[in-house]
């Protein structure tokens, strides 16, 4: 499991670093800059291109000074800028320029006053270190200037650790047009919470996190409710299956979904539950659906309501694990009637929640009050603000699901490119699978199908919301490299979904109980 901080506690681990490896602060800076420069003459090997270094007054223009540096003795044609306008260096900046002129560079110049920029040309490359993640006000006066010229070029732009003028956080009263708009970020340790966020992608453009040793009792230690869920974290906690298991060790889950025209989006999500291990399934559906699962999906077991074109009842759930509602199921009176119904049998059953059933909760707000404790619910952006009000940017909403997660004692999977998934305790975990060919219909339903199952087999909420993203974002990896991001359709997932189940390696996810 990979921790993220937020910018506020990063001078507190690099103090830990130093004291205790320990290190100096300016040897700190050097190991950062040798790993930055590694990975730029490993993506950017010819030394014909023409590279720009721009440097701040801090610890991030000390990273810059000793990037140009190394840059320089390696043969590369570097010019280097040192924007120090008040006169001031940090003691690390201080010495990296020391360096830097004592090495005899006739390509650095320090601006002090006035700037006269260098006409940028489309084969060069900009290295921007300007300001670091320490950054708390929107950048103004000559800095902007330099920023929005920066920008206007059609040169390649590379930040180190975080694009200058980005916050680490929350970006809704930054100045947006003032923010280094990077083609790559290769930042230290872990990345920024604010690259996980889609208002900021034109910022912080392809990143890469770079290892650079920071002390791992700081990280262990330093407290944060964000992580990032990847390869190494997710594959123990499957279970090992019995060779005298039967079906009903696996659970019987029971599946409320489909209306007349959407009755794909009740075979997309029984299939995936199928797929993902259950032992038993169950689909309540509309009359006329009845035929259409039967033939689609004969593994399944259906249950017809009286209706034909939308669910009116709710069955006896008494002899089901877990029920999951929502899929395709269409908004109308008697249909949310049902929800209710739903909240006031659960009696601790583990409940799914999805798509038209979030829809119903959210036009009528005692349903969302009532939400069963244990619950998962998966909305995407729109539907979660139907539910929570609208947001200004994709982090306030993340803080809103947070903060619901814990007052309900739910879990909420907010989905989108590095879904979130908030649970009780607080915590957020960030999934790193998947890509942009799984924004296509039916790929929610895919994904709560698969947390369906996996809560009927008996793994606990929080459990079942992070394998769930996870092996959905792999399956959604499988089929775009067999078919391409375009082509690919929520079918396509659910098909790659047993490939996937066979990635998963043996190891824990201890920071699911931390």
């Amino acid at each position: 499991m990979k921790k993220l901080f937020e910018t506020s506690k990063m001078k507190e681990i690099d103090r830990y670093t130093i004291d205790n490896e320990p290190i100096d602060p300016v040897d700190l800076v050097e190991r950062a800059a040798s790993v930055f420069v590694n990975e730029f003459c490993r993506r950017y090997a010819s030394r014909q291109n023409r590279i720009y270094v721009f440097a701040g007054q801090g610890n991030n223009g000390a990273d810059a000074l000793a990037v140009a540096r190394m840059l320089i003795e390696k043969g590369y044609n570097v010019f280097t800028y040192l924007i120090n306008p008040s006169n001031i260096l940090s003691p690390e900046c201080e010495e990296n320029r020391r360096r830097i002129k004592d090495g005899g560079n006739k390509q650095f110049v320090e601006v002090a006053s006035s700037f006269a920029p260098p006409v940028f040309k489309r084969q060069d490359i900009i290295i921007d270190g300007l300001f670091g993640s320490g950054l708390n006000r929107p950048l103004e006066g000559g800095f902007a200037k330099i920023v929005d010229y920066i920008n206007r070029s059609e040169s390649t732009i590379v930040s180190i650790d975080i694009p200058s003028g980005l916050f680490g956080e929350d970006n809704k009263d930054n100045n947006l047009q003032y923010i280094i708009q990077a083609d790559l970020t290769l930042t230290f340790e872990f990345p920024k919470l604010s690259f996980l966020f889609p208002e900021n992608v034109g910022f912080a453009g392809e990143w890469k996190v770079l290892p650079i040793g920071l002390h791992p009792d700081a990280l262990q230690k330093t407290k944060t409710p964000y992580a990032l869920i990847a390869d190494e974290d997710i594959a123990a906690l499957i279970h090992k299956r019995e060779r005298f298991a039967h079906k009903g060790d696996f659970g019987h889950a029971l599946l409320i979904a489909g209306s007349r025209g959407k009755m794909g989006a009740a075979v997309l999500s029984a299939e995936s539950c199928m797929r993902s291990g259950v032992g038993l399934l169950t689909v309540h559906t509309p009359g006329r659906g009845e035929l259409i699962m039967q033939i689609s999906l004969p593994e399944t077991m259906t249950d017809a309501d009286a209706n034909p074109d939308f669910v009116t009842e709710l069955p006896d759930i008494s002899g089901y694990d877990v029920v999951g509602i929502g899929p395709g199921l269409g908004v109308n009176d008697k249909t949310g009637a049902i929800v209710d119904k739903l909240f006031d049998a659960a009696e601790g059953r583990p409940l799914v929640i999805d798509a038209d059933a979030l829809n119903m909760i959210a036009a009528n707000s005692e349903l969302l009050h009532r939400l069963p404790q244990g619950a998962v619910i998966t909305p995407h952006p729109k539907e979660f603000d139907r539910l929570a009000g609208s947001s200004e940017n994709a982090y306030e909403r993340m803080q809103k699901a947070r903060s619901m997660a814990v007052e309900h004692k739910i879990c909420i999977v907010l989905k989108g490119a590095y879904t979130a998934v908030c649970t009780p305790s607080g915590k957020v975990f960030f999934n790193t699978s998947g890509n942009p060919g799984m924004a296509t219909a039916g790929s929610g339903d895919v994904l709560t199908g698969i947390i369906l199952g996996l809560l009927a087999q008996g793994y606990s909420p929080e459990e079942s919301s992070v394998i769930a993203v996870y092996i959905h974002g792999i399956a959604g990896n499988l089929a775009a490299a067999n078919l391409s991001e375009e082509s690919m359709i929520a079918g396509d997932i659910t098909a790659m979904l047993g490939k996937a189940f066979k990635q998963m390696h043996d190891e824990d996810l201890p920071f699911l109980s931390d």
